[in-house]
Protein backbone atom coordinates (compact mmCIF):
# COMPACT_ATOMS: atom_id res chain seq x y z
CA UNK A 1 0.00 0.00 0.00
CA UNK A 2 1.72 3.43 -0.73
CA UNK A 3 1.85 6.48 1.58
CA UNK A 4 -0.94 8.23 -0.52
CA UNK A 5 -3.84 5.18 0.22
CA UNK A 6 -2.95 4.56 3.76
CA UNK A 7 -5.53 4.52 6.57
CA UNK A 8 -4.36 7.69 8.04
CA UNK A 9 -4.31 9.46 4.90
CA UNK A 10 -7.77 8.14 3.51
CA UNK A 11 -8.95 9.41 6.74
CA UNK A 12 -7.45 13.06 6.30
CA UNK A 13 -9.15 13.74 2.79
CA UNK A 14 -12.31 13.15 4.50
CA UNK A 15 -11.53 16.05 6.85
CA UNK A 16 -13.09 19.22 5.84
CA UNK A 17 -10.13 22.17 6.44
CA UNK A 18 -12.79 25.22 6.43
CA UNK A 19 -14.77 22.80 9.81
CA UNK A 20 -12.13 22.07 12.08
CA UNK A 21 -12.73 23.07 15.46
CA UNK A 22 -10.71 26.35 16.50
CA UNK A 23 -9.54 25.09 19.58
CA UNK A 24 -9.38 21.41 20.41
CA UNK A 25 -8.41 20.40 24.33
CA UNK A 26 -7.43 16.87 25.42
CA UNK A 27 -7.39 15.04 28.90
CA UNK A 28 -5.00 12.83 28.18
CA UNK A 29 -5.68 9.42 30.39
CA UNK A 30 -4.78 6.36 30.70
CA UNK A 31 -1.07 6.28 31.01
CA UNK A 32 -0.89 4.23 34.08
CA UNK A 33 -3.04 1.85 33.00
CA UNK A 34 -1.64 1.07 29.97
CA UNK A 35 1.53 0.65 31.69
CA UNK A 36 0.56 -1.40 34.46
CA UNK A 37 -1.29 -3.74 31.81
CA UNK A 38 2.11 -3.94 30.64
CA UNK A 39 3.54 -4.83 33.84
CA UNK A 40 5.80 -2.26 34.08
CA UNK A 41 6.07 1.18 36.30
CA UNK A 42 3.53 3.71 35.53
CA UNK A 43 6.26 6.35 34.51
CA UNK A 44 7.00 4.13 31.14
CA UNK A 45 2.99 4.89 30.00
CA UNK A 46 4.16 8.45 30.80
CA UNK A 47 6.75 8.25 28.55
CA UNK A 48 5.31 6.46 26.34
CA UNK A 49 2.50 9.16 26.41
CA UNK A 50 4.96 12.12 25.22
CA UNK A 51 5.10 10.60 22.24
CA UNK A 52 1.54 10.84 21.66
CA UNK A 53 2.10 13.74 22.52
CA UNK A 54 4.04 14.87 19.77
CA UNK A 55 2.22 12.48 17.01
CA UNK A 56 -0.86 14.93 17.86
CA UNK A 57 0.57 17.96 18.22
CA UNK A 58 2.33 17.80 14.48
CA UNK A 59 -0.76 16.93 13.24
CA UNK A 60 -2.85 19.41 14.95
CA UNK A 61 -0.32 21.88 13.03
CA UNK A 62 -0.08 19.96 9.93
CA UNK A 63 -4.21 20.32 9.51
CA UNK A 64 -4.49 23.84 10.68
CA UNK A 65 -5.84 24.17 14.04
CA UNK A 66 -5.58 27.06 15.88
CA UNK A 67 -5.34 26.23 19.56
CA UNK A 68 -4.13 22.55 21.20
CA UNK A 69 -4.49 22.58 24.96
CA UNK A 70 -3.45 19.77 26.60
CA UNK A 71 -4.05 18.69 30.40
CA UNK A 72 -0.60 17.29 31.22
CA UNK A 73 -0.88 17.70 34.99
CA UNK A 74 -4.31 18.66 37.40
CA UNK A 75 -4.53 20.24 40.90
CA UNK A 76 -5.30 17.30 41.82
CA UNK A 77 -2.33 15.18 40.67
CA UNK A 78 -0.05 16.33 43.42
CA UNK A 79 -1.34 13.83 45.94
CA UNK A 80 0.27 11.62 43.83
CA UNK A 81 3.13 9.28 45.51
CA UNK A 82 6.36 11.58 45.68
CA UNK A 83 8.40 9.67 43.10
CA UNK A 84 5.51 9.66 40.40
CA UNK A 85 5.40 13.35 40.90
CA UNK A 86 8.91 13.44 40.53
CA UNK A 87 9.37 11.33 37.58
CA UNK A 88 6.41 13.62 36.24
CA UNK A 89 8.50 16.63 36.18
CA UNK A 90 11.34 15.08 35.26
CA UNK A 91 9.61 13.98 31.68
CA UNK A 92 7.66 17.47 31.51
CA UNK A 93 11.60 18.98 31.47
CA UNK A 94 12.54 17.05 29.33
CA UNK A 95 9.86 17.17 26.85
CA UNK A 96 10.53 21.34 27.17
CA UNK A 97 14.02 21.01 26.72
CA UNK A 98 13.61 18.38 23.67
CA UNK A 99 10.80 19.93 22.17
CA UNK A 100 12.64 23.56 21.44
CA UNK A 101 13.33 22.70 17.57
CA UNK A 102 10.29 21.02 16.87
CA UNK A 103 7.90 24.58 18.33
CA UNK A 104 10.25 26.74 17.09
CA UNK A 105 10.59 25.39 13.20
CA UNK A 106 6.69 24.90 13.18
CA UNK A 107 5.84 28.26 14.18
CA UNK A 108 4.05 27.23 17.21
CA UNK A 109 3.62 29.31 20.02
CA UNK A 110 3.64 27.75 23.69
CA UNK A 111 1.68 28.55 26.47
CA UNK A 112 1.05 27.41 29.71
CA UNK A 113 -2.78 27.37 31.94
CA UNK A 114 -2.62 26.78 36.13
CA UNK A 115 -0.70 27.65 39.02
CA UNK A 116 2.38 27.84 37.64
CA UNK A 117 3.97 28.56 41.03
CA UNK A 118 3.97 25.49 41.97
CA UNK A 119 6.31 24.04 39.08
CA UNK A 120 9.82 22.88 40.25
CA UNK A 121 12.27 25.31 39.38
CA UNK A 122 13.67 22.84 36.91
CA UNK A 123 10.45 22.80 34.87
CA UNK A 124 9.34 26.54 35.46
CA UNK A 125 13.04 27.57 34.35
CA UNK A 126 12.84 25.87 30.87
CA UNK A 127 9.20 26.73 30.02
CA UNK A 128 9.14 30.42 30.83
CA UNK A 129 12.18 30.20 28.82
CA UNK A 130 10.32 28.49 25.49
CA UNK A 131 6.70 30.37 25.98
CA UNK A 132 8.78 34.29 26.26
CA UNK A 133 11.11 32.73 22.83
CA UNK A 134 7.83 31.46 21.07
CA UNK A 135 5.55 34.54 21.90
CA UNK A 136 6.04 36.21 18.28
CA UNK A 137 4.95 32.40 16.56
CA UNK A 138 1.43 32.20 14.93
CA UNK A 139 0.73 29.15 13.09
CA UNK A 140 -0.71 27.34 16.11
CA UNK A 141 -0.67 27.93 20.25
CA UNK A 142 -0.05 24.69 22.46
CA UNK A 143 -1.53 25.12 25.59
CA UNK A 144 -0.15 23.02 28.35
CA UNK A 145 -2.25 22.66 31.57
CA UNK A 146 -0.06 22.59 34.21
CA UNK A 147 -1.00 22.32 37.66
CA UNK A 148 -4.18 23.05 36.60
CA UNK A 149 -7.67 22.61 37.69
CA UNK A 150 -11.40 24.22 36.36
CA UNK A 151 -12.74 24.98 39.99
CA UNK A 152 -9.56 26.91 41.21
CA UNK A 153 -9.60 29.02 37.63
CA UNK A 154 -12.58 29.99 38.37
CA UNK A 155 -12.25 31.00 41.90
CA UNK A 156 -9.04 32.97 40.37
CA UNK A 157 -10.61 34.51 38.36
CA UNK A 158 -13.66 35.64 41.24
CA UNK A 159 -10.81 36.89 43.46
CA UNK A 160 -8.73 38.80 40.42
CA UNK A 161 -12.30 40.70 39.95
CA UNK A 162 -12.52 41.33 43.70
CA UNK A 163 -9.51 42.67 43.82
CA UNK A 164 -10.44 44.99 40.97
CA UNK A 165 -12.98 46.31 42.68
CA UNK A 166 -15.07 44.60 39.77
CA UNK A 167 -19.04 45.91 41.13
CA UNK A 168 -22.22 43.43 40.40
CA UNK A 169 -23.56 45.18 37.64
CA UNK A 170 -20.42 45.52 35.64
CA UNK A 171 -19.70 41.84 35.59
CA UNK A 172 -20.52 40.34 32.37
CA UNK A 173 -19.03 36.73 30.42
CA UNK A 174 -16.55 38.82 28.62
CA UNK A 175 -15.03 40.52 31.70
CA UNK A 176 -14.89 37.05 33.45
CA UNK A 177 -13.56 35.15 30.52
CA UNK A 178 -10.95 38.00 30.00
CA UNK A 179 -9.45 36.63 33.53
CA UNK A 180 -9.59 33.59 32.74
CA UNK A 181 -6.16 31.85 32.03
CA UNK A 182 -7.75 30.96 28.54
CA UNK A 183 -8.16 34.68 27.53
CA UNK A 184 -5.33 34.48 24.70
CA UNK A 185 -7.57 31.35 23.18
CA UNK A 186 -10.52 30.95 20.51
CA UNK A 187 -13.24 29.26 21.68
CA UNK A 188 -13.52 25.60 22.73
CA UNK A 189 -15.42 23.56 20.58
CA UNK A 190 -13.92 19.92 21.04
CA UNK A 191 -12.66 18.29 24.09
CA UNK A 192 -11.54 14.85 23.68
CA UNK A 193 -11.17 12.31 26.64
CA UNK A 194 -9.02 9.06 26.35
CA UNK A 195 -9.23 6.00 28.20
CA UNK A 196 -13.01 5.64 28.85
CA UNK A 197 -13.35 7.43 31.59
CA UNK A 198 -16.66 9.88 30.53
CA UNK A 199 -16.05 13.06 32.76
CA UNK A 200 -14.15 16.28 32.81
CA UNK A 201 -12.48 15.89 36.10
CA UNK A 202 -12.06 19.46 36.52
CA UNK A 203 -11.09 20.37 32.96
CA UNK A 204 -11.95 23.77 31.32
CA UNK A 205 -15.23 23.65 33.15
CA UNK A 206 -16.42 27.15 31.95
CA UNK A 207 -15.08 27.03 28.50
CA UNK A 208 -16.30 23.60 27.65
CA UNK A 209 -20.41 25.07 27.95
CA UNK A 210 -20.59 24.89 24.22
CA UNK A 211 -18.21 22.37 23.22
CA UNK A 212 -18.20 18.72 21.77
CA UNK A 213 -17.46 15.44 23.43
CA UNK A 214 -15.58 13.02 22.24
CA UNK A 215 -14.65 9.70 24.09
CA UNK A 216 -13.08 6.99 23.55
CA UNK A 217 -11.58 3.49 25.07
CA UNK A 218 -7.92 3.89 23.60
CA UNK A 219 -5.65 4.59 26.59
CA UNK A 220 -3.94 7.70 25.61
CA UNK A 221 -0.26 6.27 24.95
CA UNK A 222 -2.07 4.51 22.10
CA UNK A 223 -3.63 7.35 21.01
CA UNK A 224 -2.16 8.61 17.92
CA UNK A 225 -3.19 10.14 14.23
CA UNK A 226 -5.71 8.25 12.96
CA UNK A 227 -7.46 8.15 16.43
CA UNK A 228 -7.55 12.02 16.27
CA UNK A 229 -8.34 11.61 12.57
CA UNK A 230 -11.40 9.38 13.91
CA UNK A 231 -12.68 12.14 17.00
CA UNK A 232 -12.19 15.67 14.45
CA UNK A 233 -14.91 13.14 11.44
CA UNK A 234 -17.14 12.57 14.67
CA UNK A 235 -17.00 16.66 15.56
CA UNK A 236 -17.37 17.29 11.77
CA UNK A 237 -20.38 14.96 11.47
CA UNK A 238 -22.11 17.16 14.34
CA UNK A 239 -24.76 20.06 14.16
CA UNK A 240 -23.11 22.89 16.02
CA UNK A 241 -26.27 24.17 17.21
CA UNK A 242 -25.70 26.38 20.62
CA UNK A 243 -28.69 26.75 21.86
CA UNK A 244 -30.16 28.01 18.59
CA UNK A 245 -32.47 25.50 16.57
CA UNK A 246 -31.09 22.99 13.62
CA UNK A 247 -33.18 25.06 10.79
CA UNK A 248 -30.70 28.68 11.87
CA UNK A 249 -27.89 26.80 11.93
CA UNK A 250 -28.46 25.54 8.12
CA UNK A 251 -29.72 28.65 7.42
CA UNK A 252 -26.82 30.80 8.54
CA UNK A 253 -24.24 28.03 6.63
CA UNK A 254 -26.54 28.29 3.41
CA UNK A 255 -27.66 24.53 3.36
Amino acid sequence: MSAVDSPLNQLLSQIDPKRLPRHVGIIMDGNGRWAESRGQDRLVGHREGSRSVRAITRLSRKLGLQALTLYAFSSQNWQRPAEEVAGLMALLREYLVGERDEIMDNDIRLTALGDLDKLPRMVREPLDALMAESAGNGAMTLSLALSYGGREELLMACRALLAEGCAAEALDEARFEQRLYTAHLPQLDLVIRTSGELRLSNFLLWQSAYAEMHFTDILWPDFREEAFAHALLDYQARERRCGKTGAQVRLVSGE
